[in-house]
């Protein structure tokens, strides 16, 4: 461990020398604290094939919770497999939160005495603080957080602490921790989204009469500007903030007091509970209420939607970074260069954006997949969602942050986005909007515009090249001022329809926005 623990040390100081604070937080999320976890699960595996001294058949607080059943201890092997603590750690706060409102209820109940209750309460917070101020470390051997959190407490207060799992069960516990935790999460990433969504707006502000090239098919079809564009990135992320926003009422209700799958015989108040733990509401049926993970699956789900725009920003900005569109220009804080090509800057953070879009649909379907054949109640196998929940949480958390600082420090050639617009005849479908306008059916214009574009091609020139003569031959509705409606410039601001590229309707578009992004909390 300690050569290990050396070799991580050297990682951390070549990511400091190579790369911007920026990089090495986002390094770090994925490789060096990923490691680092490999390693303390592997250590774990160690101590328990050391010594059998803590998750197992003890006499001392630190037994696992279900241990008075056995006789004998389960193997080393199998207890290190069995072992979630180095995934679920991170609930410890959300663990002890849970725990504090349980042992009130308790004793609000008259099911344990006030005192009782504030002393359970009082050595939550001391082991909350300790962890906070990292005096208390959290024991790799424990079966999961909430083991070593009960064991913790009641090494500090004695017996009172064996009453603190009175009238529950892991698996409401389970569901309540994780319920806590996304109720601290996904306003996490909400603000992330916000802020991104404030960038992109700001960024268009600068732009909105930049023209650059509309694509379907990846072929050139309208002329909009980079404002218009921007903002469409923006809409899609309002509606990833609502879906987020919308989960949360499904999320914040309370499971606990459903106990493992029945409820209990003690006279539980769990309104009481879920009014201290800042839930409305309680589950409505206790066996429902530990056997789905719906919420995480949900919660999953949304993380994949937010990871798919990204990719598919993150694929035009890989796109536009290249020679042949030259339409923006990352910051070499967000680039990369090459081993053997010196000339190479490489849009490599954007690529790896897009990479992990396919790790955190991996962790979707993991969650869907363990879920579609089990059945009621609680299965060991739901064991399993966390570490697919977090992962898909992480992924989407760092990749806003990064996202965010690489698009706002970029640089845009809206010099080249303009010349792009020159070709290809994205002002084709203008020309057919004229013709309308002189009371030709649309389906007949859009004919009268293909022949002048295959005029156009014949001769090689653009539509606007083409002689009044050229554009009558095809109708004699067309008249001079055909050349002041087909400039890319004029395709754009003739497009005032809400939503439209025109800058009268992309400043209302961002002026919204703006708002939106006040919802921060």
């Amino acid at each position: 461990m300690r050569i290990e623990v050396f070799f991580i040390k050297k990682i951390a100081t070549i990511a400091d020398f190579c790369f911007p604070l920026e990089v090495q937080v986002f390094l770090d999320k994925y490789f060096i604290t990923c490691l680092l976890r490999h390693l303390l699960v592997n250590q774990c595996s160690i101590r328990y094939n050391q010594s059998m001294e803590h998750g197992t058949i003890t006499q001392d607080n630190h037994a696992a919770l279900w241990h008075g059943r056995f006789k004998e201890g389960p193997d080393a092997e199998a207890v290190a497999f069995e072992t979630s603590i180095n995934v679920d750690e991170r609930m410890a706060l959300d663990d002890i939160k849970g725990s504090r409102a349980h042992a009130k209820m308790l004793g609000h109940a008259g099911i344990i005495s006030n005192d009782e209750a504030k002393k359970i309460v009082e050595g939550l917070d001391s082991i909350e603080k300790d962890l906070l101020d990292g005096t208390l470390k959290i024991d790799y051997s424990a079966e999961d957080i909430h083991s070593f959190i009960e064991a913790t407490l009641t090494d500090r207060i004695g017996e009172p602490g064996k009453k603190v799992h009175t009238g529950r069960s892991r698996n409401d516990q389970i569901a309540l921790d994780e319920r806590l935790y996304l109720t601290r999460f996904i306003p996490e990433i909400q603000n992330r989204i916000l802020t991104l969504i404030d960038s992109l707006s700001q960024i268009a502000a600068n732009h909105t009469k930049d023209i650059i090239p509309g694509y379907t098919h990846m072929q050139h079809a309208q002329p909009v500007t980079l404002a218009h564009h921007l903002c469409a990135w923006a809409w899609s992320l309002t509606r990833d903030w609502s879906r987020l926003e919308d989960s949360l009422k499904r999320i914040s209700v309370s499971p606990i007091g459903s106990g493992a799958l029945a409820g209990s015989g003690l006279p539980l108040d769990r309104k009481f509970e879920a009014k201290e733990l800042g839930f409305s509401e309680i589950t409505m049926n206790s066996l429902d209420s530990v056997s789905d993970r719906d919420y995480c699956i949900e919660t999953a789900n949304n993380m994949a939607l937010v990871q798919m725009h990204l990719s598919r920003f993150c694929e035009e900005i890989v796109l536009w970074a290249t020679t042949e569109f030259s339409f923006i220009d990352l910051s070499e804080k967000w680039s990369t260069g090459s081993s053997i090509m010196p000339q190479k800057k490489n849009p490599d953070f954007a690529e790896l954006i897009r990479g992990r879009t396919g790790r955190v649909y991996g962790d979707l379907i993991a969650l869907l997949t363990m879920m579609k054949g089990l059945p009621l109640a609680y299965d060991r196998d739901m064991q399993e969602d966390k570490q697919s929940l977090f992962e898909a949480c992480d992924i989407v958390n760092a990749n806003l942050s990064v996202f965010t600082k690489m698009i706002s420090s970029a640089k845009w050639n809206i010099e080249k986005m303009a010349s792009a617009c020159e070709g290809g005849f994205l002002n084709a479908t203008d020309v057919a909007d004229y013709l309308v306008r002189k009371g030709l059916p649309f389906r007949t214009a859009h004919g009268v515009s293909a022949r002048l574009v295959r005029l156009a091609i014949e001769k090689n020139c653009r539509l606007e090249d083409l002689s009044i003569e050229e554009f009558k031959s095809c109708s004699e509705l067309i008249e001079n001022d055909i050349y002041d409606i087909i400039s890319p410039k004029a395709c754009v601001n003739a497009r005032k329809t809400d939503g439209g590229p025109a800058e009268s309707k992309v400043l209302e578009q961002i002026s919204a926005l703006k708002e939106f992004a006040k919802k921060i909390k």
